[in-house]
Order: structure tokens, then sequence, then C-alpha cells
């Protein structure tokens, strides 16, 4: 055992999932890091609604000050398990054995090599014991299991090293089933979950239809709109399911609804004049057709001057979401709007005409 432990510190850890645990290689040898326990990867299942294949993007919250928590404390450890833990981590009883090398230098060298493993196997049983504060509580809880789990603190799988996950480092306390901890304000909750999902939602890049689609006029509209079949409302579940029966989860769902026009030049006019086309009858922009011809584009732009040789305008386009979501327990609202931006080269030309008398 001290062999793995000196050459893999990372198999002591508090809690059963995948990650780093609360006892890291330099807690499990000598304390805490930092000062503080090092909070494991959460258990938080995501699934994506529909089918969402192909590319997507990260948005950009319209709120600069949001983001999702960096870490959050939830249940993670029953009784039995604790108590498995622990004694799985002490070291073996060894019974005085008599043999041909005892007393010789090499001996002395099993018998040294035996105490440093016990040294480091009581390390980290001291270790579990206090982050568990298992002084509190008789022979684990063992009469209490499915009645309850012990919560920790965990990082948000997106945040791994941000330092910012250190706001739950405290110890792990034990919570009876059903009644999340009042005293802890990052206790994991429907709203964390949909807050989680967030960043998780399966956001298409926005790719422009374009119509004339290479070459632009000066003076001639260009329609612009959105595939209607892939610009759609998508959706990610957040859920944690436990030992004890507790199920917690959250949807949290983009809605796409309006498409902001940027020309790159000032030489240019906009459909609408504010550059902002919302959805209407479900769907961003209009397509063209040959029927069109002479109409104006309800989302689009004109290009008053060429863009001049070997140069072209940077169309911005930026897309906005509107995102709420909804708790297993009920409770529900929205989360700041996010935005994804895409930008086209648009080279502009004049039509030359011979006017003759």
């Amino acid at each position: 055992m001290a062999i793995l432990l000196l050459a893999e510190p990372s198999v002591a850890y508090a809690g059963g999932g995948k990650g780093k645990g609360a006892l890291n290689g330099a807690e499990a040898h000598g304390g805490k890091k930092n000062g503080k326990y090092h909070a494991e990867v959460s258990h938080v299942q995501i699934t994506a609604g529909g089918d969402r294949g192909g590319k997507t993007v990260k948005l950009n919250p319209k709120d600069p000050d949001w983001e999702a928590p960096a870490c959050w404390y939830e249940p993670k450890t029953t009784p039995k398990e604790l108590k498995e833990k622990i004694e799985s981590a002490k070291p073996e009883k060894r019974k005085p054995e008599k043999d041909e090398d005892s007393g010789t230098i090499f001996g002395d060298l099993e018998e040294s090599n035996q105490k440093a493993a016990d040294a480091v196997a009581n390390q980290v049983v001291g270790l579990y014991e206090n982050y568990y504060q298992t002084e509190k509580y008789d022979d684990y809880n063992i009469d209490k299991q499915g009645k309850g789990m012990f919560w920790e603190g965990v990082r948000n799988p997106n945040k791994a090293d941000d330092p910012k996950a250190d706001a739950c480092s405290e110890h792990a306390i034990w919570v009876p089933k059903g009644k999340p901890p009042k005293s802890m304000p990052l206790a994991v909750s429907p709203k964390i979950l949909a807050q989680y999902a967030y960043e998780e939602l399966p956001i298409p890049g926005t790719e422009l239809s374009l119509n004339p689609e290479n070459k632009q006029t000066v003076n001639l509209d260009t329609w612009v709109w959105l595939n209607k079949g892939k610009f759609k409302p998508v959706d990610v579940t957040a859920s944690l399911d436990l030992l004890d029966g507790t199920h917690l989860s959250a949807t949290t769902t983009a809605k796409p609804t309006s498409l902001t026009l940027e020309p790159g030049t000032d030489d240019a006019k906009t459909y609408p004049g504010s550059g902002k086309c919302v959805v209407k009858n479900g769907q961003l922009g209009e397509e063209y057709s040959v029927g069109k011809k002479d109409k104006t584009p309800p989302c689009g732009v004109r290009y008053l001057r060429a863009s001049g040789q070997n140069g072209s305008y940077p169309l911005k386009a930026t897309l906005t979401w509107k995102i709420a979501w909804k708790g297993s327990d009920g409770s529900g609202g929205d989360l700041p709007a996010g935005t994804f931006s895409t930008t086209k080269n648009m080279t502009v030309k004049e039509i030359q005409s011979i006017v003759r008398d």
C-alpha cells in the first residue's frame, strides 16, 4: 500500500467520482492544500434534448458580470461508503514474524518500509476523519444508511482549474434526506443545475443565408435570413440522481429571438433601420425567392458604395438567445440572454453602364 500511495497519491480522495479528489497528492502527504480541501468533480449528468448533431458554440452572456458557479455542495458519500473508505485505508494489522532476514540489514529495511507505509496510511485516515468530522457520528452514521448523505464541495466540470472553486472547501457535513442544508449558500439546487446547464447548451454556429450570396452590388438589396430548421430552441437537462433516491434536475432552454446586423461601413443601410431583425412567424429573416425581386427584405442590408479594389466590408451578425429554466421542484425563471457573433466579408462592386444619346 505504501508504494501505491507514494507513487500515485491521488488514489486517496474524498468521494467516489472521477477526477482529483478532496485529498490529492499534497494532502496525502501532510494535510490540506493551501489550508483548504480540494473540491472534487461533480456527479451531475448532462443530457441534451433532441438531435443536436453538428458543430456547436458557447454563448456569451449579455450580462458581463454573470457566470455559472465554479463549485457547489452536493450529496456525495453514504455512511456505508465512508466506512468502507476509511477502513480500507487503515494499515494492515501485522503479526510479528521470524524469518531468516530478521535482524539483518534486509529485515531492518523491510520493517522500515512497513512503518513508512503505516505512517502514510494513518495520515490518509486522519485526513478522512478530519474532513468528514467522524467524531460527530457513531460508527459513521451507519444506522442512518438510506436516510441521508454526506454533502461535499464539488467543482463545476467546466471550471476544474478555477480558483473560485475554493469557495467550496469546507468540511463535509451530514445532511438528512430531503433537507438541503440552509447553512450552505452553494448547496446544489435546481437553479444551480440550470446555471451549469447554461454552459452546456448546444448552440449552432451563426451561419447566414444571403441573396445575392457572393456578389454584392451597390444600391441593390441583400436579403439575410437564418435556416429555420437549424435555428430553433435547444435545451439541456442537468440532473443529479443519488443512492438515497434523491433526484434533482433542471432543464435550461435557449430560444433565438433576434439577429443584429452591422454592415461594417457607414455607407450602408440596414433593414430594419435599427439593424435588429426579430423572429416573425417562427423565423429570423425571410428566404429570398424570385417573386420577391421588387420587395424590401424584412432583414437585410444595402451597400451604398463599393468596397474598393481587393477590399471588403465585414458584415457582423449577432444572434441573441433568450434563456429560461425549469426545475424538477417546479421552480424556474430566466437566465441572462446569450449572444454569438459571426462576421462575413462582403465584396461590393458597382455596375458599370454606358449611356448613349
